[in-house]
Formats: C-alpha cells, sequence, structure tokens
C-alpha cells in the first residue's frame, strides 16, 4: 500500500457495521448539532444579562475552550497504555487518527462522544456560574470546539491561502509527522507556548 493511501485508509473499529457507522462522521454534522444549541444560549443571555455582558461571557468560554481542547489532547487523546483494554480505547480514541490522519470521516469527534461531553461540561458551567451566567459562557465554549473541529478538517483537507492558515497546518503537521509529543493546542497554538509544548522545528511537515 502506498504512503498516501494508507495516511487516508479508513479501517473498522467494529465488528458491527452499525457501530462502526457512528465512528465516522462527515465534518457538517457538529454544525448541525451545535450552531442551533449555541443560538439558543446566545438567546438566554442576552435576555438575561444584556449584550455587553453576553459578550463578555463568549470571550470568557471560548478561552475556557481553548484550554480544554490543550489539556483534552494532551492528557487525554495522548495518554498511551502499552496494552489490554486501555491501549484499544487509546486507538478508537486518537491512535487511529494518528495512524490515518487523512481519513476524512474520522477528523471531527463523533457526536457519540461529544454530546455526552458537552452535557456534562455545560452542566458544570450552569452549577459553578449560574442560570444567569453560564448561557454565554457555553455558547463561547461550544463556538470554541466548532472552530476546533472544522479548522482540523480544513488543516488535513485543505491548504491554507492565509499566512496564520499556513503557519497553523505547518504546526500540526509537526505534531503529526515530528514530535507527536508537542503541537497539542490545534485552533490555539498559544497554550503550547505556556506550557512548553511548542514545536520549533521546521522541516517536513507531510
Amino acid at each position: 500500500m502506498r504512503r498516501t493511501d494508507y495516511l487516508k485508509a479508513s479501517p473498522p473499529m467494529f465488528q458491527s457495521r452499525l457501530l462502526d457507522r457512528f465512528t465516522r462522521v462527515h465534518p457538517v454534522v457538529p454544525v448541525l448539532i451545535y450552531a442551533p444549541v449555541v443560538v439558543v444560549m446566545l438567546v438566554l443571555s442576552v435576555t438575561r444579562d444584556g449584550w455587553l455582558d453576553m459578550l463578555a461571557l463568549v470571550v470568557v468560554g471560548y478561552a475556557l475552550w481553548t484550554l480544554f481542547e490543550y489539556w483534552l489532547h494532551r492528557l487525554v487523546f495522548h495518554f498511551e497504555p502499552e496494552d489490554g483494554i486501555g491501549a484499544r480505547l487509546h486507538w478508537m480514541i486518537h491512535g487511529v487518527h494518528h495512524d490515518h490522519p487523512n481519513d476524512p470521516l474520522r477528523l471531527v469527534m463523533p457526536p457519540a462522544a461529544s454530546i455526552p461531553l458537552a452535557v456534562i461540561v455545560i452542566g458544570a458551567m450552569f452549577l459553578a456560574a449560574g442560570t444567569v451566567h453560564a448561557p454565554g459562557v457555553a455558547a463561547g465554549f461550544l463556538i470554541g470546539y466548532l472552530v476546533y473541529d472544522e479548522m482540523h478538517y480544513a488543516l488535513h483537507h485543505h491548504m491554507p491561502k492565509s499566512r496564520l492558515g499556513k503557519r497553523l497546518r505547518e504546526l500540526h503537521m509537526r505534531h503529526h509527522f515530528q514530535d507527536d509529543e508537542k503541537g497539542f493546542g490545534i485552533s490555539a497554538p498559544y497554550w503550547d507556548m505556556v506550557f512548553r509544548t511548542y514545536s520549533s522545528r521546521r522541516g517536513e511537515t507531510g
């Protein structure tokens, strides 16, 4: 098998075709699921808090997402048990993406994983911030998630034309093809600078 074919291969995760179907997701699916939730949260936030407070809370929520993205990627996605069920779970959660990074249907988080995670995180926001402030924070958090998911897909399947886009793609390809212990911030690589996991190596980016 040619390397390019291997990188875009899509091996089954489950023997059941039905279960395996849920592991493959078109990149528009997260938008269809979460964009309406974002709109509802924004309306609730404006109604309860006003426009200025809503904007501030959205910024806070977005910032929380970027930090969440970094640590989820670093601690959960790259926790790699050597054998047993842990190794199998790691491969299913993130290892398959590193083995086949150009699989077009495994670049955004499956709803079976993202929905329970979103319910837990947003539920925690409502407990911590209350029903007045939480909707704005939740909207910003979900906007950040959508930016991350769609950006991740774009970085793998499109060649950016802007200077920023090219830089983000270069950093993410380094993570895949040079050093997977650096470059955990995909949409927010500045956290790699803060936590000293920023890759400064240049060269082949895949």
